[in-house]
């Protein structure tokens, strides 16, 4: 059961911070679609795949004082960022993973918007369907979003560069 804490806190150590609450569940999500051993059930929600389990995993380790939570104000919305504390960096010690193909993907996903990463995710969530009917399923659930052709192209070569 802990081990799935740490699997979170050695992502958010990788990540150094990770900003957003969507971009954190998509980052998870992601490396999950990598077949890296992540055990959070998702299921599809506003904004793309949602994961309950892991949205009460990161409260625990919050409340642990494992992975600190920073609230800040953007005008008229709240931005969280998540970083590792030093006792979750003592936690994590405890813990091997042998993943350090992990380590270089963190980093390329981080590197993304949340925008970005909700398109790639639902993309990866739908990924049992043609790529014309997931463009289809996209333009679809996600009109709201606007997503052009360029950026549903790009979202299909970075999944490529990650091994999607």
């Amino acid at each position: 059961m802990l081990e799935d804490h740490a699997k979170v806190i050695a992502v958010l150590k990788e990540a150094g911070e990770v900003i957003g609450r969507k971009k954190l569940q998509k980052v998870i999500y992601i490396c999950k679609k990598l077949q890296f051993p992540f055990n959070e059930k998702y299921q599809f929600h506003f904004y793309g795949p949602y994961s309950e389990e892991l949205t009460l995993r990161v409260e625990e380790l919050c409340n642990l004082g494992l992975v600190t939570e920073v609230k800040e104000s953007k005008g008229g919305y709240y931005q969280y960022k998540y970083s590792v504390t030093d006792e979750g960096s003592e936690f994590l010690s405890h813990y091997e993973f042998d993943m350090p193909e992990l380590n270089e993907c963190i980093t390329e996903i981080n590197g993304q918007s949340s925008r970005f990463l909700e398109l790639v995710s639902t993309i990866l969530f739908f990924d049992r369907l043609t790529k014309e009917e997931i463009i289809e399923k996209v333009r679809t659930i996600k009109s709201k979003q606007n997503y052009s052709d360029t950026e549903i192209d790009q979202a299909f070569t970075f999944m490529e560069k990650l091994g999607c």
